[in-house]
């Protein structure tokens, strides 16, 4: 007799469901085929003692399991559960009427107890798509999965439970959450606040205007200056997360299995800060089985490299085209798989090695040319898609003991929203562009208009300061993401003047 069960094999973000055909015949052997890996196949231990554990038996004939379609690899523990389903059904040891109904995926213990799984959100997804009556799954994922409504998430402790639930003996009402009513409610909630800084004014303003137009930035200053505490704040000022962009973060996060037990969707920006041992197919993503890396996690968030000139070479390298392109192509002899990676980068670092260059109190012990190798440790081409180089100066004592109130995450995060809003009016027939800092060079230059005054002014600033060329669009970028905020139609003087002071690095001499 042959029975079918259905599965789902996760590709990427997305899923391919997945037909588990059980065949039980005539013969003494155990076959699986349909291109499963080593854990797909040790499935065969897992299920014989689970069923055994609930009385059942694992038939003593020649079965056949086909998983379809052949030329999608299978990986994973996860076919644990509809195999065993597939082998009591085509064995007659019971019958389950509605078993073509569901989507079925769990990892089985010894005793007959279900372990939690990835990927469960782009599975639900693609049932609900396939049209589905509900996912039979862990009680561990089914909060995540509860996401997708339309669907019944069935959610089982063991594998009797599943048993007696498609036998029609156990009743299991569908877990429904009100994920939508959560999210809205999670929105505003903020664990790291800018009120709770004390000085660095100018430190923030420059993440008012990274957050606003999009922009990436790189924080110098000594140690215990402040750069990683602003940074971790700097997801509370960015514009919400819209359901979209939520349900694309949360897809991620769940192929990755970093959403935990009782996951449900993410209703806050993502910071993400790898420290710099780090691989680069740990960054990027990659893999015999890819998964997405941390650039993929700090999708529509924010990624943190802390002492950038630590990180090796080859892994700054590697991040040069996922910041162009917003996405990370993941190629393999027999596969090809997209991440997103749309994320803002924000980098720190000392001045030199020993960290106290251009200090105001302490001074530098580094030798001639030690400080310009530290920092050609970064290459041109990554500096050259950071738009925004911020000098991070110690916070003085007067400031630190300081009462003065200073303004919440929640009232900058305003003036981000209104600067925001302005540029998805402006790019709204551009459907590649989001924000200012995603501008390409002719797009920059019919939108970024400046006066004479301001020519002027810029032509000086590059003659005096000896700014490279490269900066000459960055600044006209962060001035227009300046003009946006303060509500000007047109880049005036002023915005021009503030937009040159964020380029630090490209000063000639910086570095002596």
């Amino acid at each position: 007799m042959v029975a079918k069960t259905f599965g789902s094999a996760v590709s990427g973000v997305d899923a391919n469901i997945i037909t588990i055909e059980v065949n039980v015949g005539q013969g003494t052997n155990f076959f699986m085929v349909g291109l499963p890996d080593s854990a797909v196949k040790e499935s065969q231990q897992r299920v014989e003692s689970a069923l055994k554990y609930f009385g059942y038996r694992m038939p003593r004939q020649k079965v056949v399991i086909n998983l379809a379609p052949a030329d999608i690899r299978k990986e994973g523990s996860a076919y644990d559960l509809p195999i065993a389903m597939g082998i009591l059904q085509a064995s007659e040891q019971v019958e389950f009427p509605t078993l073509g109904d569901y989507v079925i995926m769990g990892e089985l213990s010894l005793d007959g107890n279900l372990r939690p799984i990835k990927g469960v959100l782009p599975i639900a997804i693609e049932a609900r798509k396939k049209g589905f009556k509900g996912f039979i799954l862990p009680i561990e994922n089914a909060k995540e999965a509860s996401i997708v409504n339309n669907l019944d998430i069935i959610a089982v402790e063991t594998i009797q439970q599943s048993i007696d639930f498609l036998m029609g003996e156990l009743e299991i009402i569908p877990l429904v959450t009100d994920t939508r009513e959560i999210f809205y409610h999670s929105l505003d909630d903020i664990e790291f606040d800018f009120a709770d800084v004390q000085g660095q004014e100018n430190i923030k303003r420059a993440m008012e205007i990274a957050a606003a137009g999009g922009h990436n930035v790189i924080m110098i200053g000594p140690p215990g200056a402040g750069k990683t505490m602003l940074a971790k704040r700097l997801p509370s000022i960015l514009p919400p997360l819209t359901l979209i962009e939520a349900l694309e973060t949360t897809k991620i996060h769940s192929v990755a299995g970093k959403l935990g037990k009782n996951g449900s969707l993410l209703a806050n920006r993502p910071f993400r800060s790898p420290h710099h041992t780090i691989s680069d197919v740990a960054l990027v993503g990659g893999g015999g089985n890819p998964q997405p890396g941390e650039i993929s996690l700090a999708h529509n968030g924010v990624l943190f490299l802390d002492e950038l000139p630590e990180f090796k070479r080859s892994v700054l390298e590697v991040m040069r085209q996922p910041l162009e392109e917003r996405r990370v192509t993941i190629s393999r002899a027999k596969v090809s798989v997209d991440f997103p990676a749309n994320f803002m980068l924000i980098a720190s670092m000392n001045p030199c090695p020993c960290g106290y260059y251009n200090h105001p109190d302490k001074e530098c012990v580094c030798g001639p040319g030690i400080v310009q190798r530290y920092l050609n440790k970064i290459s041109g081409p990554l500096l050259d898609r950071i738009d925004l180089h911020v000098e991070v100066t110690p916070v003085k004592f007067d400031e630190m003991t300081s009462t003065r109130k200073t303004e919440s995450s929640k009232e900058i995060r305003v003036r981000v929203i209104q600067g925001r809003e302005r540029q998805k009016e402006r790019f709204k027939d551009n459907p590649e562009v989001f924000c200012n800092a995603m501008m390409p060079s002719h797009i920059t230059k019919q939108i970024c208009q400046i006066n004479e005054a301001g020519k002027m002014l810029l032509k000086t600033a590059m003659e005096r300061l000896g700014l490279s060329a490269r900066a000459y669009d960055r600044i006209l970028k962060v001035a227009r993401t300046i003009a946006d905020i303060s509500g000007s139609e047109d880049i005036k003087v002023e915005h021009l003047a503030e937009a040159i002071q964020y380029r630090s690095l490209d000063r000639e001499g910086w570095a002596g």
